[in-house]
């Protein structure tokens, strides 16, 4: 018989476990892990991921990162449409008229 068959749960005492956590490496019932990011975890590591995840320096980091992205997307917009108004202009007044292509 498999060792997992025979073990219980960390929390319920009672029940069978039925998964072992990759992060801390006990094992669990149905009620005490959970699915996150294709694997399967017990609720004390998910809290202490998505504590690490959501960090202040990451979020700094993130909005700043964001705001550079911002102002470049500005910066190279602002450039096409300066060369695009530059190359409308230099655009000879009788193209516009039709008398470009009578001669």
């Amino acid at each position: 018989m498999s060792a997992i068959a025979q073990t219980r749960c960390l929390n319920h005492g009672n029940r069978e476990a039925v998964a072992r956590c990759p992060e801390c490496e006990k094992f669990f019932c149905r009620e005490c892990i959970t699915e996150h990011d294709g694997r399967v975890i017990c609720q004390s590591c998910l809290s202490d991921l998505i504590a690490t995840d959501d960090a202040p320096s990451s979020n700094f980091v993130k909005n700043l990162a964001r705001t550079i992205g911002a102002a470049m997307g500005f910066a190279i917009a602002w450039v096409f449409f300066y060369l695009l108004g530059r190359i409308l202009i230099s655009i000879p007044t009788e193209f516009h008229d039709g008398g470009m292509w009578d001669r």
